[in-house]
C-alpha cells in the first residue's frame, strides 16, 4: 500500500501559515520572519516534506531545472569516472545536479538515455557520442536543451566539442618506439569505428610511414573491448612466427589487459594511450600518452554553462594537448613477445 507524500498544504496546516509562506521558506526567498521560518522548518522535518521541483518547473516554463546530464561510454572506466567527477564539481559550484548514464557505445541505448534525460527537462547535456548519427538531438536542442560533446565529435551535429590531439599523441608514441630500435610494432585497439580509435590508429600509421616502415596487418588488432580480449590478442601476437618487439595500446582498458598477460621475463616494449594509477610503480614503469579527463570534463562543463547562461556564439572546437610521459617501458631495444 502506497503512502501519500506530504504536500505544501499539509506543511502550511501544521505550521499555521499559508501555502504561499511555505513556498517562500522552502525556496529560500526573503521576507519571512525568523519565527515563522522556524515553524515551517519544524513542520517540514516532522512531516518529511520534499519539494517537487518537476511540478514547480512545469508551472514556471521560463525557469530552468538546475540539472544537467552527462552521457558517457562506460562510467566504470576510470577515465570517464574522473571526467564525471570534474563535471559534477563544476555543476556543484553553480548549484546544479548532474544525471549520469552509460551507453556502452550502443546507439540505441544512447537514444534511450538521452530521451529519458530530455523528458526530465535537463537544462543541458554533455555527451560522449556513440558511433551513430546524432541528428535526433536537433529536436530537443530546438526546445532549449543545450548540448556539448566531449572526447569525440558527433555526426551531423554542430555543437561545442572538446577533444584531445589523439592522432598526434599516438604518432609521438610510436615514433618513440621506433627511435628505440623497434620496427615490428603491434597496434592493439578498441572498436575501429569509434572516432578516438580511428584517430589513434591513423597516428600509428603516420609514424610508420614517416620512417618508411611497411604496414603489417598481422600486427594489428581491433575490437578489444575488454581486458580479456586484450590478453587474448597479446597471446595471438606472441604466437606469430615473427612476433612484435613493441606494443602500442590505444586505451587504458587494453593496456591493463596486456599488462596482466605479460608473464615472461623479457616483455616487449610498451607505450599506452591513457595513464594508469600507479603506472610509475610497475616494473618497468609504464611510458604513456596522458590525456587529462579532469580538464576535458571541466572544459566541457564550462562551455555548457556558458550556453545555458545565454552564449549564442558559433559552435567551438576545443582541442586539448596530450602529455608524453617517459618512464621506462619503451626505452629498450629488440625484446620479443616470444617465450
Amino acid at each position: 500500500m502506497s503512502v501519500k507524500r506530504p504536500t505544501m498544504k499539509d506543511v502550511a496546516r501544521a505550521a499555521g501559515v499559508s501555502p504561499m509562506t511555505v513556498s517562500r521558506v522552502v525556496s529560500g526567498e526573503p521576507g519571512v520572519s525568523p519565527g515563522t521560518a522556524a515553524k515551517v522548518g519544524q513542520a517540514v522535518r516532522k512531516l518529511g516534506y520534499q519539494r517537487n521541483d518537476t511540478a514547480r518547473h512545469l508551472r514556471q516554463k521560463n525557469l530552468g531545472t538546475s540539472t544537467i546530464a552527462l552521457v558517457v561510454d562506460d562510467l566504470a572506466n576510470p577515465f570517464y569516472a574522473l571526467m564525471a567527477r570534474s563535471v559534477e564539481d563544476e555543476a556543484h559550484r553553480r548549484g546544479y545536479v548532474v544525471l549520469v548514464g552509460s551507453t556502452n557505445d550502443e546507439p540505441a541505448r544512447e537514444r534511450d538515455i538521452i530521451a529519458a534525460f530530455t523528458a526530465r527537462q535537463v537544462d543541458g547535456m554533455i555527451i560522449v557520442p556513440t558511433i551513430g548519427g546524432h541528428g535526433f538531438l536537433k529536436q530537443p536542442m530546438a526546445g532549449g536543451t543545450h548540448v556539448v560533446c566531449v572526447d569525440r565529435p558527433a555526426k551531423g551535429l554542430a555543437v561545442d566539442t572538446v577533444t584531445v590531439d589523439n592522432r598526434a599523441g599516438a604518432e609521438r608514441a610510436v615514433t618513440h618506439l621506433i627511435g628505440h630500435g623497434h620496427r615490428r610494432i603491434a597496434y592493439l585497439g578498441d572498436r575501429f569505428d569509434i572516432w578516438t580509435q580511428t584517430e589513434r590508429y591513423a597516428g600509428y600509421l603516420d609514424a610508420l610511414a614517416a620512417h618508411e616502415i611497411p604496414q603489417d596487418l598481422s600486427l594489428v588488432r581491433h575490437e578489444l573491448r575488454s581486458p580479456h580480449r586484450a590478453r587474448a590478442a597479446l597471446a595471438g601476437l606472441r604466437a606469430l612466427a615473427d612476433p612484435p618487439t613493441a606494443l602500442f595500446t590505444s586505451n587504458d582498458i587494453i593496456t591493463m589487459g596486456v599488462l596482466d598477460g605479460l608473464d615472461d621475463p623479457t616483455p616487449p616494449a610498451i607505450v599506452g594511450f591513457d595513464d594508469l594509477p600507479l603506472a610509475e610503480r610497475l616494473s618497468p614503469p609504464l611510458t604513456v600518452v596522458s590525456q587529462d579527463p579532469v580538464a576535458l570534463g571541466g572544459t566541457a562543463a564550462n562551455l555548457l554553462f556558458a550556453r545555458i547562461a545565454g552564449d549564442r556564439s558559433a559552435p567551438r572546437s576545443v582541442v586539448l594537448l596530450t602529455r608524453f610521459i617517459v618512464r621506462g617501458s619503451a626505452e629498450f631495444r629488440g625484446r620479443s613477445t616470444g617465450g
